[in-house]
């Protein structure tokens, strides 16, 4: 679902509608401050676009930005059913 290009990790999900979508978020919101590890994102009705970078890293994909995305593909399918 990620893709790496431009030093990040890349993906754009889509969901059944906002409220989907706006649930995705706030999921994983909470994950995102356990880690400390915050996403450039945004939603737009049903889409989220997502961008994973490690600015303290020199703008580079890192574990960091892996761990994330992993956790973002295991809250995304539950909502691809």
């Amino acid at each position: 679902m990620f893709q790496e290009k431009d030093h990040q990790l890349q993906a754009t999900l889509k969901f059944k509608d906002f409220i989907e979508a706006f649930a995705f978020m706030t999921e994983v919101a909470i994950h995102v401050e356990k880690l400390n590890h915050h996403p450039h994102w945004s939603n737009v009705y049903n889409v989220v676009e997502i961008q994973l970078t490690t600015h303290d890293a020199g703008n580079k994909v890192t574990e960091k930005d892996r761990a994330l995305a992993a956790i973002m593909e295991k809250v995304y399918k539950k909502y691809q059913a």
